[in-house]
């Protein structure tokens, strides 16, 4: 099937729109039509060579759309069903998937082994993180993709294949926070604005955004953040101890990849309090803590893949959120893009312009 996508094929260069090659599902796999596609940050950081990777590849992994065509031996779903595509891939099984831990499944699946995409001169075009959805459709494991009600727009129900899975269950899955906490949010863009989502469903006391952008703590107190603090002109350690009676926050989510913020986060939480690195930094970024603070402090370090999320379980229920009213998903929604106009897409995303901006098939 010929389909249209954006594939990078050198790091830190746009995109190129090209007719691609996309196999039909094998055995145990799903076609979507992809109505929506999402920007994140993840989908940066690889088109510019962050983390390595193959080229070249379509990016793009938090999508929405329809079910086209479904492989032999898939159960569960079936075509014209509406759905989120998102980057998890589970096999349900191995060591990680049966304690919950679906998000380090340590499988190989064969659409890992041979990807589903190729260049009009039969070469090989990667599955950007195995999803590939800066395209018209989508070749996919039953395990990526979740059934949601048809009258769910499909430009928010895209936000929750990762933005809103990442931020707030780091908060309830990764951290379990307690009701009454008080918990600090450093980074105020898609993912920080639903770590502070997570954070006021949590009950917690004080909800501290910090951010470089007025405009971002703006929003972030819209959405539930109670102090919200502009890092350039306040010291932010300073600042966060004077609302927590000199002790600190319990729970700090550094939701960018930075490393001075990743250090600042250490300085933010009181003795005994958590520090959740959400945000991921370039492959061999180094950042720097003080042993003895953390060991006689009783601080604890968290790592947050994905907001460690059972998609089955948290989709559903943040969609019924969402149907309540309770959480917000519209209005994460910045600007919406033809896939032919996705370059400045982007580019509004690195000028700090968007909190989600997305593409609309």
């Amino acid at each position: 099937m010929k389909i249209k996508a954006a594939v990078c094929r050198e790091f830190a260069k746009p995109l190129s729109i090209e007719e691609l090659e996309l196999a039909p599902p094998g055995a145990g796999e799903i076609r979507v039509k992809v109505a929506v596609c999402a920007i994140c940050h993840s989908d940066i950081h690889y088109a510019d060579g962050a983390w390595g990777g193959d080229l070249p590849s379509v990016f793009g992994h938090e999508a929405s759309g329809v079910i086209e065509e479904i492989g032999a031996g898939v159960e569960g779903f079936q075509i014209g069903d509406h759905v989120v595509v998102t980057l998890i891939r589970s096999c349900g099984h191995c060591y990680f998937c049966r304690d919950g831990d679906e998000v380090l499944c340590e499988e190989e699946f064969s659409l890992d082994r041979d990807g589903p995409i190729t260049a009009a001169d039969g070469g090989r075009v990667a599955q950007g993180l195995r999803t590939g959805a800066f395209a018209e459709q989508v070749v996919v494991d039953p395990s990526q993709v979740v059934v949601i009600p048809d009258e769910i727009p499909f430009d928010s129900a895209s936000l929750l294949a990762c933005g809103v899975i990442t931020g707030l269950g780091a908060v309830v899955n990764t951290a379990g926070v307690e009701p009454d906490s008080n918990v600090v949010v450093i980074g105020t863009g898609g993912v920080g604005l639903n770590s502070i989502q997570g954070a006021a469903l949590s009950d917690c006391r004080k909800i501290i955004a910090i951010d470089i952008s007025d405009e971002k703590l703006s929003a972030a107190r819209r959405f539930g953040a109670t102090h919200a603090i502009n890092s350039t002109r306040e010291e932010a350690a300073v600042a966060v101890r004077a609302l927590t009676d000199g002790r600190g926050a319990d729970y700090a989510f550094v939701t960018v990849g930075v490393k001075s913020v990743i250090e600042q986060g250490f300085r933010l939480i009181r003795k005994g309090g958590t520090l959740v690195l959400v945000g991921m930094p370039a492959s061999g970024e180094i950042a720097g803590f003080e042993p003895l603070r953390v060991a006689n402090d009783c601080q604890v370090v968290l790592g947050s893949k994905m907001g460690s999320s059972r998609i089955r379980v948290d989709i559903p229920r943040l969609v019924d959120l969402y149907r309540q009213g309770t959480l917000k998903l519209d209005e994460l929604i910045s600007g919406r893009y033809p896939l032919e106009k996705i370059n400045e897409a982007i580019a509004s995303v690195n000028r700090g312009e968007a909190l989600r901006n997305v593409i609309v098939f």
